[in-house]
């Protein structure tokens, strides 16, 4: 493997990144604890209106757990890239680039791996300025499709590391027993970090906090660990209230998602507007909140958003979560926690997979 400078090797030495986690620990366990959001900014390194001002000029950055890594506060899903054009999520990529966004996810399978590869082709000559994060789309499978999957994602997004893997879509009753396996996922992730292939390891669901609260308890060392968060959540099957203190107690970095609700449909149906989602979002203690963004003009709204973000105040949050309390509910909005994940029937993900993998 070539030797490439990675994004963070400059940073503070890691003395200091132990003791600033401690620091930010402390601050965001007490805030979230007594649900004190106002004390956000000083968990993320600053003032109030020290971070307002920061937000109004510029992408604002956050520690990504015990990392010692700094990444965007805004991330770019792979997940919605390609829904206008290829051409499109190049432009994407590269303006958020300039912008001032690291934080890039993707998955192996999303859109039968394009994405990956229309990520790979945008990030050409900009690789360095990125914190590149993607997944293995395993379902229940073990390490050696784990490093297949991992070979072939190096391939597309045309590096030769990536800055953070995670399992994708862990929401199965059987998945942390999978996982923990002998021959489980878990070693997949374990051998990419000590080829030095992978820099962070982590793991991502939506279904079911109890499932990743079984993970948890596991005692393994997570680097991060990716969840729905947003206004509707603590409604129901909620992973604000039971899954997000936990990571936070473990010192594993937590990565919002589904700010929106996966489809923004409660942004089109008027029950809040976006810049309340996103703004509920970026007020939790996270890392990053990733985004899905299918054109430029998104992107540009969003970055609108996050310059000018302070944190809501505890009122202001419990307001917000009163007012969709009847339409969040029922879990209406948040389908991901209700609708059958077509990847706990084996046999399925066997046929959906076997092609691509050997095309890949």
């Amino acid at each position: 493997m070539t030797q490439q400078h990675r994004p963070g090797e400059s940073d503070p030495p890691a003395g200091w990144a132990r003791r600033q986690l401690l620091k930010t620990a402390g601050w965001l366990g007490l805030a979230w604890l007594v649900g004190d959001l106002e004390n956000l900014p000083q968990a993320l390194g600053g003032s109030r209106s020290g971070m307002a001002d920061k937000a109004r000029g510029s992408i604002h950055y956050r520690l990504l757990g015990r990392t010692g890594v700094s990444v965007s506060a805004l991330g770019i899903g792979g997940g919605h890239l390609l829904n206008t054009s290829d051409e499109e999520g190049i432009r994407i990529v590269r303006e958020a680039i300039d912008e001032g966004v690291t934080f890039f996810d993707n998955a192996w399978d999303y859109y039968n791996t394009r994405s990956e590869q229309v990520m790979g082709k945008a990030l050409e000559g900009r690789r360095q300025q990125v914190f590149l994060m993607t997944k293995m789309c395993t379902h229940g499978r073990g390490k050696a499709v784990g490093m297949l999957h991992l070979e072939q994602s190096l391939r597309h997004l045309r590096t030769d590391y990536l800055d953070l893997w995670q399992i994708h879509e862990v929401g199965c009753e059987d998945d942390p027993d999978r996982m923990f396996a002998p021959g489980g996922v878990l070693e997949a992730l374990v051998e990419a970090k000590r080829q030095g292939k992978v820099r962070f390891i982590g793991f991502t669901g939506h279904t079911d906090p109890r499932i990743h609260l079984a993970v948890l308890q596991r005692g393994f060392q997570f680097d991060t660990c990716q969840i729905p968060l947003n206004a509707f959540d603590p409604a129901f099957r909620s992973f604000e209230t039971q899954v997000l203190p936990e990571l936070i107690r473990q010192g594993i970095a937590p990565i919002g998602m589904k700010s929106l609700c996966g489809n923004a449909k409660p942004i089109r149906d008027g029950v809040l507007t976006v810049e309340e989602a996103l703004r509920y979002a970026l007020s939790l203690p996270v890392a990053t909140v990733v985004s899905g963004i299918e054109s430029v003009a998104t992107l540009r709204e969003n970055l609108a958003i996050v310059r000018r973000f302070t944190p809501m105040t505890s009122d202001e949050a419990q307001a917000l979560r009163a007012r969709v309390a009847s339409a969040a509910a029922d879990g209406r909005y948040e389908f991901y926690k209700t609708d059958k994940l077509w990847s706990c029937d084996r046999r399925e993900v066997d046929e959906r997979f076997r092609a691509l993998e050997g095309r890949s």
